[in-house]
């Protein structure tokens, strides 16, 4: 049965002066030991966003058993032709499905230690999915590997937040699809960086010419680095494997995709990035459909080379406690970004999704010191000068 959620998200961050973040309602453990100070962010004025969202949900189901498809009977590809938009939904949802396997299968050979534990759900009006975590490895403080297939009725300022930007006309309540993966591995190792990747696939269900909620489709997705230091031989490694997946569909795609990673993950109240970026784009559907699927699809087989060999170098790096405190404040970088500017984030939370999946990509541990600065020249400083001033690696 449908149930109807009222849910507030306040964000105030503070003003000119630096306040330090308490991490005991995320339950974050924070390291004893101290990192000398970190650059002070620059001055900002203060602003709060206040998003309120009624959103009519079905309660989750969970399930013993992985179901062969999350997609609605209608959606079954062997009822439809190959023509069929439907398709596009049932492949989308066979490539993301063969992609958590391979990822977790790769995750947990290198670990050696750690398995991942699975949770299957679905919805009675349809979709539902597979989230598995591996927490407290060999290698991994915390790995996340998720996969969803979701329909329901989308608020209007989440059709806005799904879009970004911000239509003329506002739309009713949006009739929805989205499938995606979405994963997060956080190392213990603070040599070894934290890697990011999602990638998606969005219909909406909107009558045909519905005002401000035309009917239409796109892709989005990305795969991102955030080492808390910098090999360059790591950065230039996980980059050119990008640019190899864009090459292979449009020329123009890895500098633009590039481009457009480090202005997402841009942490506006800090004016530095998460990481040193990767890949990112959104809302793409300038494209041909099967041409845009596949270069999803080659995006996320891309994961495994891209990343495995970097860990593989860096696992077991000798290190000390400021190495880790360091760690840890950068992680607590990830963490405001996540929750203040995530759009797949936001997007959940406005749509009832499941919570659990929504917030695993938070790490186990994260930091905030007050007023820190990592001595000029530093290897903290080179990392946070290139989070600062974005370069191009290769």
């Amino acid at each position: 049965m449908a149930k109807c959620i009222s849910s507030s998200i306040l964000f105030a961050p503070s003003s000119s002066s630096t306040r330090t973040l308490k991490p005991s309602p995320l339950h974050f453990q924070t390291p004893k030991r101290s990192l000398r100070s970190m650059l002070s962010p620059r001055p900002r004025n203060p602003f709060s966003v206040f998003i309120r969202a009624t959103v009519a949900i079905e309660k989750e189901t969970p399930e013993n058993e992985r179901p062969d498809t999350f997609l609605r009977a209608t959606d079954d590809p062997h009822s439809s032709a190959a023509a069929s938009p439907n398709s596009v939904r049932a492949r989308f949802e066979k490539m993301i499905r063969e992609a958590q396997d391979e990822v977790c299968a790769a995750i947990e050979a290198e670990d050696g230690v750690g398995k991942f534990t699975e949770d299957v759900w679905s919805r009675a009006g349809g979709g539902g999915g597979i989230s598995r975590v591996l927490q407290e490895g060999g290698v991994w403080e915390k790995a996340g590997v998720n996969v969803s297939v979701v329909y329901g009725m989308m608020p209007p300022e989440a059709y806005r937040a799904a879009k970004g930007g911000d239509s003329l006309e506002k739309p009713g309540p949006v009739p929805f699809f989205a499938a995606g993966i979405s994963s997060v591995l956080h190392p213990k190792n603070p040599f070894a960086p934290t890697l990011h990747f999602n990638y998606r696939y969005f219909e909406t269900d909107a009558p045909k010419d519905a005002p401000g909620a035309p009917r239409q489709w796109w892709f989005g997705g990305g795969t991102d680095l955030t080492p808390a230091y910098i090999f360059e031989e790591d950065v230039k490694h996980f980059h050119q494997v990008q640019k190899q997946a864009c090459e292979k569909f449009d020329p123009s795609f890895y500098p633009r995709f590039k481009k457009w990673c480090d202005d997402y993950f841009l942490i506006k109240h800090r004016g530095e990035r998460r990481g040193l970026g990767g890949i990112f784009f959104d809302d793409l559907n300038d494209y041909d459909q099967e041409m845009l699927l596949a270069f999803a699809t080659e995006c996320a087989q891309s994961v495994v080379p891209a990343y495995i060999p970097i860990i593989n170098r860096r696992k077991e790096t000798p290190f000390t406690d400021q190495h880790k405190a360091w760690q840890q404040l950068r992680r607590g970088r990830y963490v405001e970004f996540n929750l203040v500017y995530d759009r797949g984030t936001t997007f959940g939370l406005k749509t009832g999704g499941r919570i659990e999946s929504i917030l695993v990509s938070l790490p186990l541990t994260a930091r905030w010191e007050y007023d820190h600065e990592p001595e000029k020249g530093s290897e903290e400083w080179k990392l946070l000068d290139a989070c600062i001033n974005p370069k191009d690696w290769i």
